[in-house]
């Protein structure tokens, strides 16, 4: 912990229009705590930002006193120890605005996607969010935005960022489009959070009200059949179809087979089109239907309340039966959750105007899976290398890349990070960081060393 002097601490509160908590303080823990629990942080200070300002006044304080910053929304994505740190909370920063005309967003930098999907359906239109809409819009989206719904046909949701007005480590509040910071805005987008703290960001919205979407849940008998249909469906599907299967293996439970669908269409269309994996064996719960956009959040049916997660990803070319055979004979007990989602379509396409996010090409299929511990000693331990083990055993297939949102507290080392990115995108970056951020002042993340 670094240690401030009283003084210190007032002279910032003084500064500051919201709170400011210091360990000891009764709403300390309750400000730091995030989605994910599995790493806990101690921060030196917290400042609740309710406006740019107080983050401005909070990037200053930390870089006269030496100390790193770190962002904190949501919490979700557990990456690395924010003790000792500057914490930002931006949750009290929740303001949306929808320009209907104009298909747009504007969100300030605490917004969840909770708070953006209803504001928008009520002008029949949508974002790309992802699977829970209790993430952070701005750090999904910075961090790529793979959408389960929104992918195949539109991208990446960092691909239609417009705009987004950022603090700086310099203490500058900087308005940053295409046209205005060039530079900073192809990093930012991909890059998350090494850049500076977002406090305001402008995107795109898609007219949409109602999809073809929802789950079909297989028992253990029947995963084999129904996976060798799915792996040889999923690849002939139209772009406007995105699907993934979740493997679910709840202690003292079966094995479970998870098969999600979302269509852009009619539900005639998307009735004719899921018939293979109906077909292939019974469900014993079909879920899959029409629903208003505003249910995506059933369809693959995160979890909703915090608790300790450890979790893994990779990236894939290719699936053949080999590879899927090798994914089922994973021991049941050590992988709660593994997920495969098709990609393709418009994600390997190069967005109309160029971003940071990498791996992109040869992308064929995401691989993630996740577990959470007991609470006994050893089992972390025991999670990590499973999850390390199942990766190694994907290696013949996978393109060696990774997603910035997917990535975890294993991931955190140099080549980790790098392989986020496109070869030719790593120099680019650094140099970016170099010019933005020369003290590495935001490093409490998968971190770009300047």
């Amino acid at each position: 912990m670094t240690s401030l002097s009283p003084a210190a601490r007032g002279r910032l509160a003084d500064l500051i229009a919201g709170p400011v908590f210091t360990p000891g303080d009764d709403a300390y823990a309750v400000e730091t705590a995030g989605f994910n629990l599995t790493l806990p942080h101690r921060p030196s200070l917290v400042v609740g930002a309710t406006g740019p300002a107080d983050v401005q006044h909070a990037v200053r304080f930390a870089a006269d006193h030496d100390l790193a910053v770190a962002v904190h929304t949501t919490g979700h994505g557990a990456v690395v120890s924010a003790d000792g740190s500057l914490m930002i909370t931006t949750r009290r920063m929740s303001g949306v605005t929808v320009d209907a005309p104009g298909r747009s967003a504007r969100v300030q930098g605490g917004v969840r996607w909770d708070q953006v999907i209803p504001a928008a359906a009520v002008h029949g239109l949508a974002g790309i969010s992802g699977s829970s809409p209790q993430v952070g819009t701005v750090g999904f989206t910075l961090g790529g935005g793979l959408s389960p719904v929104f992918g195949r046909t539109r991208g990446f949701g960092a691909d239609h960022v417009r705009a987004f007005d950022v603090v700086t480590a310099d203490g500058q509040l900087r308005h940053v489009t295409a046209d205005r910071e060039p530079d900073l805005f192809w990093a930012a987008r991909g890059g998350k959070g090494n850049f500076g703290v977002v406090t305001a960001l402008e995107f795109g919205l898609f007219p949409i009200s109602r999809l073809y979407g929802g789950g079909l849940f297989f028992t253990e008998a029947q995963v084999p059949a129904v996976l060798d249909v799915w792996r040889q469906w999923a690849p002939t599907v139209p772009e406007n179809l995105s699907t993934s299967f979740c493997l679910l293996r709840l202690p003292g439970d079966p094995l479970i087979l998870h098969v999600r669908i979302a269509f852009l269409g009619s539900a005639e269309e998307g009735a004719a089109l899921v018939a293979p994996l109906r077909a292939a064996a019974p469900a014993f719960q079909d879920t899959v239907a029409e629903m208003p956009y505003t249910a995506t959040a059933t369809i693959h049916n995160d979890p909703t309340e915090p608790g300790a997660g450890i979790d893994r990803s990779a990236v894939l070319r290719d699936l053949p039966r080999q590879a899927l055979d090798t994914l089922l004979s994973a021991p049941e007990d050590d992988l709660m959750m593994t997920e495969i989602r098709l990609l393709g379509g418009a994600l390997q396409r190069p967005p109309a105007v160029p971003a940071a996010v990498g791996n992109r090409q040869d992308a064929a299929y995401c691989l993630f899976t996740a577990s959470i511990p007991a609470p006994v000693p050893g089992d972390a331990e025991r999670i990590r290398e499973a999850q390390r083990r199942l990766l190694e055993r994907m290696a013949p297939w996978s393109t060696g890349g990774a997603y910035a949102n997917f990535q975890s507290t294993e991931d955190t080392g140099p080549a980790a990070v790098r392989a986020a990115f496109a070869p030719d995108s790593w120099d680019r970056l650094l140099d970016i960081k170099k010019y933005f951020d020369p003290a590495n002042l935001f490093r409490i993340n998968h971190n770009i060393r300047p």
